[in-house]
């Protein structure tokens, strides 16, 4: 059998992801070399971004069995190798542009990323589960969407997403760990064990506008952030560093929690935003009999959407009512969303839902530049 060709080989290896980047290694400069002797074995140079890199496992495993499905190949030698400082230097340029300039991507006229801030007036309303359902779904269709985890005093994203792994540094940019095809970041990922993070309005916004601006998330269709209870400093600095995102509103049936609601709607009318929806968790328990029982009331999702639709002028609908089910608290405990699940649940059929209307909402040209020039 005649030794595999280097084009055959590359080809192959275009096929393997990077974890973190999600993008081709052959894309991202990290093959330094491949080569096959003779007697069908494959020696391939891996560089990684840094020397530390958690995935170094991950990318060798996969680019083994890539390598391996070419015809003649018998066996593969990976050697793992770190970039230099000026490799680097190139890979964040290709990421982020010329200068591998930061800023915050989201928020520039060609974005077409939809940034969904995820809002409650109270706590113990089930927002942070919302989010990562809704973002999970999103990314079972497919679509490339990301989570921050914006409540620094309250992070639970990564437990309900099953994130144990550090972010990767290389140097000022910061790569987060990927679940389920989702992008995640949150301060939990920082600090060790189960430390309270006791910090302040000023230190909040600073570490929101390092998430936004030093973590890199790519070309991404959603972005999540699941914002603290209340109107307080982080819905603020939300409004301030990404105007353009459209608040979703978590509540429950019962009049008191739509009451509380409604002011972390309504701060839209204050910030510019616009509010794309309310979702209405634990509207009720299923019974054996196929009975429904109403544990926290009824109606206080369809009302709060009226009123917020007369106070902020524009039709704010009810995207969806998400049932009690003990499912949907299983999987968040086990780390995995209930939209995953292989048995159909309610409160997974529910949330699939609300994420198809999300992923048909269209994206407003306003502001955007068309590359037409009149004549």
């Amino acid at each position: 059998m005649s030794t595999p060709a280097t084009e055959a080989l590359q080809a192959a290896l275009a096929t393997v992801i990077d974890p973190e980047l999600r993008r081709p290694i052959t894309e991202l400069g990290m093959v330094e070399s491949v080569a096959a002797g003779d007697d069908g074995t494959v020696q391939l140079v891996v560089l990684l971004t840094i020397a530390g890199c958690p995935l170094r496992e991950t990318i060798t495993a996969d680019a083994t069995a890539a390598l391996s499905q070419v015809p003649g190949v018998k066996a593969v030698d990976v050697e793992l190798k770190v970039m230099t400082p000026e490799q680097r230097d190139a890979l964040k340029e290709q990421l982020r542009g010329p200068g591998g300039q930061r800023g915050i991507p989201f928020t520039k006229p060609e974005s077409l990323t939809k940034v969904y801030a995820v809002a409650s007036g109270k706590g113990g309303v089930g927002k942070s589960s919302v989010t990562v359902n809704l973002a999970s779904a999103l990314a079972a269709q497919g679509l490339r969407v990301g989570i921050v985890d914006a409540d620094v005093h309250g992070f639970s994203v990564p437990a309900l997403m099953g994130i144990t792994q550090k972010p990767t540094q290389v140097d000022d940019m910061i790569l987060p760990p990927v679940a389920y095809g989702v992008k995640v970041i949150s301060i939990g990922m920082f600090v060790a064990g189960n430390q309270p993070v006791a910090w302040r309005g000023p230190m909040l916004h600073r570490a929101l506008e390092q998430f936004l601006t030093d973590v890199y998330f790519g070309d991404l269709d959603a972005l999540f952030l699941d914002l603290p209870p209340g109107t307080g400093d982080i819905a603020i600095s939300v409004a301030q560093l990404l105007p353009n995102a459209e608040i979703l509103v978590v509540t429950t049936p019962q009049s008191a929690a739509a009451d509380v609601a409604e002011r972390a709607g309504t701060i839209a009318t204050q910030t510019g935003q616009k509010v794309a929806g309310v979702i209405e968790n634990m509207s009720f328990l299923e019974m054996p009999d196929g009975g429904r029982m109403e544990l926290f009331g009824s109606g206080g999702g369809e009302v709060l959407a009226e009123r917020l639709s007369s106070a902020v002028g524009a039709e704010v609908p009810l995207l969806g009512q998400i049932p009690l089910d003990i499912e949907l608290r299983e999987g968040g405990d086990a780390g995995k969303p209930v939209v995953l699940s292989t048995r159909e649940t309610a409160a997974g059929q529910a949330m699939k839902a609300i994420a198809a209307k999300l992923a048909t909402r269209p994206r407003g040209l306003a502001g955007m530049p068309l590359g037409i020039q009149p004549r």
